[in-house]
């Protein structure tokens, strides 16, 4: 192990117990022990999840939060006592890892629930929304501080909590914990005085308009999340540890606002003076830890941070609060664990959280015990797996319910909580597999083809391995996706999988019987406008094409604002011109990515043409057509087209040829990896 790693691996407490390193898997939704978004029970998959990472050398391990009251079919937590008896049965295992559980019990989301199209068609149809109560009562679960607007939709608002209310989830947290103890749990963490869930938005002055006990004040206003600890100490003993899953500041301007690193804005949330008296009033009410990162739904990049993101975003906030409170503090958000070694041998940080890179790969930090860090496969961020709630302008949370019911998956990694669905299989009938094409579908299919047992061989017509990705890994801050290429090609190299770079294959009739992998990729969609020879194509750019200062960008979805976004970074000025109403309309891209770029294109005055078709492209100049019918001249010394791609098979599927990644349909990194994965373990 690297010597600069070692602060991490020293033991620490937390109250009386004591945990044997300082790496700690934060809570992810879908990782839960009683279930996500269904009936309560003891979730096979999640305690799967959860003692594997154990095994990999977690100090701390946090599942993902549970709802004291569930938004599906209105259980309370506390009432299902056999999945606490089955939980008992499973702990003796798990401690055997020596690391310690804590579980996160959640008040729930408030104005924060995400809301999708059909859950605004049960609230806005009096009959439906009556007859679906018993399974979803929006009224309930979205109810809040205050009357407020939903995070997602203005069609299903958020009422004011009955202090009755209140005082039922006060209740269920308090005989949970007592259940959780005697199942010997090591822990709780309440959730949340963070990112803007229910309790965190009794904190909020912007939310929380009381003007009863939980209203008004700070120490009413603490109140909620106060009484909380305070049942649970009593009733399971000073001992027992109480974590609080905290949001340092709220880094919020207002509803649906956030404030981007670095911008001059006035709070509306928690500011840090009220941060700093707030967590020196949580420890003297009894919590233990704080677990820490900043932002709320309203500036959710902060607290589920996108690439564009710097590095330990949360990090300076979380060390400073620590300076007020005597109880431990943990950080999160993009942490390098390097840094967070460095940041606990200076005494300046307890604990190191990290959530999706166990998602991504559950041993990796085993692989940095055993110094073998280029093996580590990297979260590359982009929440397409694990927690891609869409929104744009017109939907709501637009995500497929296949997505909704099943979070905490991985883009990266499609093996991750879908084990039975994806696995390797060893084959009986090794064979010789034919992949054309050498980019990241044509390398996932030979790397699960391999460690079944074939025989793949890639041909690629390019110098190198990777095919599209080297482009779409190529702008400054895509250090991360650079990593995973380079992960790719050096499982190739492991696994001595037979490679053919410069070699270009045009006819199948060489591989006439063999199984045969198509993984040629897509091409770039051409619009059929005058003038179109004069601009540059995204890939182009991405490789290295030189542009000059101001640059229109034809396609507003998400690689043209990523490369808004890089040109932005150099200095330059683009321009932006979409078709459609909004940036990023597309499905699959989480809220915390979007909005920040659209946040960003907005605090820089950024210039966007929505609604708008290219009409033609002139020297100096591009001719753009509006919804209205009016035209729009944009002066320019560039013009890169990132229209769309459409599939670019080599051949047609059928018979022993397949076709995988965006030669089948265009999609994204993660429709590339998973079609490829399931492809190769048929063969």
């Amino acid at each position: 192990m690297d010597k600069r790693l070692e602060p991490l691996f020293t033991p620490w407490k937390i109250g009386s117990c004591e945990i044997k390193n300082r790496i700690v898997l934060t809570s992810m939704g879908g990782t839960d022990l009683f279930g996500w978004m269904e009936k309560n029970h003891f979730d096979k998959a999640g305690a799967e999840f959860i003692m594997r990472v154990a095994k990999n050398n977690a100090g701390l391990v946090l599942p993902g939060c549970q709802p004291v009251y569930n938004p599906m079919l209105g259980q309370w937590l506390h009432k299902n006592k056999k999945m606490f008896r089955d939980l008992a049965e499973w702990m003796p295992e798990f401690h055997k890892t020596g690391a310690k559980l804590f579980v996160q019990l959640t008040a729930g989301f408030g104005r924060s629930f995400t809301i999708s199209k059909m859950m605004e068609m049960l609230y806005n149809t009096p009959v439906v929304r009556t007859l679906s109560k018993p399974i979803m009562n929006l009224d309930k679960i979205t109810a809040s501080a205050s009357p407020s607007p939903n995070r997602w939709s203005d069609r299903v608002p958020s009422r004011e909590m009955t202090r009755d209310e209140i005082h039922d989830i006060i209740d269920s947290f308090i005989k949970s914990a007592v259940l959780l103890k005697e199942a010997g749990v090591d822990g709780v963490e309440i959730h949340a005085v963070h990112e803007g869930y229910l309790l965190d938005q009794f904190t909020l002055p912007y939310v929380n308009k009381r003007t009863d006990e939980y209203g008004g004040s700070f120490e009413n206003r603490y109140r909620f999340a106060v009484e909380i600890v305070q049942g649970i100490k009593a009733a399971c003993g000073k001992d027992f540890p109480v974590s609080l899953r905290y949001s340092v500041v709220s880094k919020t301007k207002g509803m649906r606002q956030g404030a981007l690193p670095g911008e001059d804005y006035k709070e509306a949330g928690r500011d840090m003076a009220e941060s700093e008296k707030a967590v020196k009033y949580l420890t003297e009410a009894g919590y233990d830890m704080f677990n820490c990162d900043n932002g709320t739904y309203d500036a959710w990049y902060w607290a589920h941070p996108p690439i564009y993101m710097p590095e330990n975003c949360n990090l300076a906030d979380v060390e400073h609060i620590r300076n007020f409170t005597s109880a431990p503090v943990v950080a999160a958000g993009r942490l390098d664990p390097y840094v967070a070694a460095e940041e606990i041998a200076a005494g300046r940080l307890d604990g190191a959280g990290f959530a999706r890179s166990f998602l991504a790969d559950q041993e990796w930090v085993t692989k940095l015990i055993e110094g073998r860090s280029e093996d580590i496969r990297p979260c590359i961020l982009c929440h397409n797996g694990c927690f891609n709630m869409c929104h744009y302008k017109g939907v709501p949370n637009d995500q497929d319910l296949f997505d909704s019911l099943g979070l905490a998956r991985c883009a990266v990694n499609p093996e991750t909580m879908q084990w039975k669905k994806h696995r390797i299989v060893k084959t009986d009938k090794p064979k010789k597999v034919i992949i054309i094409g050498g980019g990241i579908g044509g390398m996932e299919a030979a790397r699960v083809l391999k460690l079944r047992g074939h025989e793949p061989v890639i041909y690629e017509k390019a110098d190198r391995l990777g095919g599209t990705f080297i482009a779409a890994s190529a702008e400054s801050y895509k250090g991360k996706l650079r990593d995973l290429l380079a992960w790719y090609v050096r499982q190739m190299e492991t696994l001595k999988v037979e490679v053919h770079l410069n070699t270009e294959i045009k006819s199948l009739d060489e591989f006439r019987g063999r199984d045969i992998i198509i993984a040629t990729g897509a091409k770039p969609r051409r619009l059929p406008v005058p003038g179109i020879e004069k601009t540059v194509e995204a890939c182009e750019y991405l490789s290295g094409r030189k542009v000059g200062d101001k640059v229109a960008i034809i396609g507003g979805g998400l690689t043209g604002c990523e490369i808004a976004y890089e040109l932005a970074l150099e200095g330059k000025h683009p321009v932006i011109v979409e078709m459609k109403d909004d940036l990023i309309s597309q499905t699959g891209v989480c809220l915390a990515n979007s909005s920040y770029l659209r946040e960003y294109f907005e605090l820089h005055k950024i210039p966007v043409y929505l609604e708008t078709k290219l009409k033609e492209v002139r020297d100096g100049e591009i001719i753009c057509t509006r919804k209205d019918g009016s035209e729009v001249t944009v002066k320019t010394d560039d013009v890169i087209m990132s229209a769309g791609y459409v599939p670019a098979p080599l051949h047609e599927a059928g018979g022993k040829v397949r076709l995988v990644g965006d030669c089948v349909k265009v999609g994204n990194l993660r429709s590339v990896i998973w079609k490829a994965f399931e492809t190769a373990a048929k063969i």
